[in-house]
Order: structure tokens, then sequence, then C-alpha cells
């Protein structure tokens, strides 16, 4: 857990922030040099997997009209930014890029942009999209063998075959073998939910605001438990922000491998000669 308490002592004793724009009043870097939140449980070859979503109390990304910015305040976008100043690519689907245009760049903290991955199976994306912009980034765009939609100049075509091209482990390894091995998914609510359900994040960080929405988009979805002790139970680091917006810093790959000891507990509690021998110890 040690890299998701380097992220948790990021703010302390900031600058005012304006709250019509989001943005710092007056800007100021928010990193440090010796913030290095993966590093202590990367794993070799195998690409370390983050995810941020930002959401109302009642789990809501978005008003039902579609509308997201901002339900939560500056500090969930400086830690965002953080984030993505310290991973090798931020992934996104391209219904992100077609309702939100982001620019998915390093703005406001100290850092160099990553990597811009684009999830665009048929070739929807606009080439005049911002995060296509040639501003000394990688921009890669993974589509499906044969697509021959145009793309903006510069940008890296990663051709993706077979019924299984665009599930999150084969389009990790794709990213992969591009050198790219620290990933932020970023959105939207499928592409994120597709990551969970596959298990192929190895951390998630929740910002929760203050705010209430009624109804709207739901930020992440799995397979429904039949159980509770079935749910997904991760370790988790919880900090408030003085805009009131909680951080829950969840440790996905730790839970992965707890829920497993858990059910192999439990097959071997449901086999009947070991039920007898307790029975017949105690």
């Amino acid at each position: 857990m040690a890299f998701l308490l380097h992220m948790l002592h990021l703010y302390g004793g900031r600058e005012p922030m304006d709250d019509t724009t989001r943005r710092r009043s007056p800007h100021q870097a928010t990193t440090s040099p010796e913030v290095a939140i993966y590093h202590p449980i990367h794993k070799g070859e195998r690409p370390f997997v983050v995810a941020q979503l930002g959401q109302s109390l009642d789990g809501r990304i978005a008003t039902p009209s579609g509308e997201s910015k901002y339900i939560n305040g500056p500090h969930a976008l400086d830690h965002l930014h953080a984030l993505r100043a310290d991973v090798d690519a931020v992934v996104v689907g391209v219904g992100t890029v077609v309702a939100d245009d982001p620019l998915l760049t390093v703005r406001r903290v100290a850092g160099r942009s990553p990597a811009r991955v684009i999830i665009d199976p048929s070739g929807r994306a606009d080439p005049a999209a911002r995060c296509f912009a040639p501003d000394g980034a990688r921009r890669l765009v993974l589509r499906r063998t044969g697509v021959a939609a145009p793309v903006a100049e510069g940008v890296e075509v990663v051709a993706m075959e077979g019924a299984g091209a665009f599930e999150p482990a084969a389009m990790l390894d794709a990213l992969a073998a591009r050198g790219l091995t620290r990933i932020l998914v970023e959105g939207g609510a499928h592409t994120l939910s597709a990551f969970l359900e596959a298990g192929c994040l190895d951390a998630l960080h929740v910002f929760v605001s203050p705010v209430i929405l009624g109804a709207g988009r739901i930020g992440l979805t799995r397979k429904a438990c039949d159980t509770l002790a079935d749910a997904l139970r991760p370790a988790a680091r919880a900090h408030v922000f003085p805009d009131g917006d909680v951080l829950f810093a969840c440790d996905l790959a730790r839970a992965g491998e707890a829920q497993a000891d858990d059910a192999q507990s439990r097959n071997s509690q449901s086999n009947p000669a070991r039920t007898r021998r307790l029975r017949a110890a105690g």
C-alpha cells in the first residue's frame, strides 16, 4: 500500500482553488520528484494498471443529459493529473473522445504528458480531436484490422485482430509490446467496467463528491453478486480533501488474491471429509 500513501500526502497546505474554473489560483505544481506511486508493486514485465473515477454520493458520473463537469472538485483534478504524470499511457474509449473531447495532458501538476491511447475499434474518432494534437507525446489508436478511417498525422495505428482483440488483457499486451507498461484507464464507464470485470486493474482511485444527482450515468458495473461473500472488497485508504471530496484508493491486486483465497477456503470447508473431521474434532 506504499504507493497509495504517497498520493494521499500530495495536497497538504496548498493554495486556494478557483472553483469556477477548477484551476489552481495561482497555478502551482502539486507533485514532488520523490513521488513514484507504482514502483513498489510493479511486477516485472506485466503492465501495472490504475483507474480513476469521479462520482457523486449516489454513484453517478454524469447527469441524465450527460453533464459531468464538474461533479468533483479541484483536488480530484489535481490527483488525476498527478496520475497522468506518473504513467506511460492514459487510455480512454472512443465514446469519451466523442462526448468530451478531452486533452488528456498534464497541466495542473509538474510532469510530462503520457502517451494517449484511444480504443476506437471502428474508426469513429475525429482526427481533429484535441487528444490527437501534436504536442510531443505519443498518440495511439487501437482499431480493428482493415478499418480505413483517417487519422491525424503522426498517430500510431495499432491493428487489433481476432475475436478477443479488444479484451482488456489483449489491449494491455499490445501496449506492453510498445513499451507502455504503466497504464492509467481514465474512461469512460464502459471501458473502466470492462477492465474491472476482466480483473485487469491493480488499483482503483474513486473520488466521491458530496453531491446527490438522483439519476444519471453509473460509473462502474460488474457481474451481480449472489451473496455478499462474492463481493469484491479491496483494501482501501480513505482521504478527505478540503473541498469535501473523499478519495478511496483501492488495492485491487490484493483484493483479487484475497478473493481467490476465500473461495479456496470455502471449497475446502464444503468438502464432506473435512466437515466430518471438524465435527469429530469439535
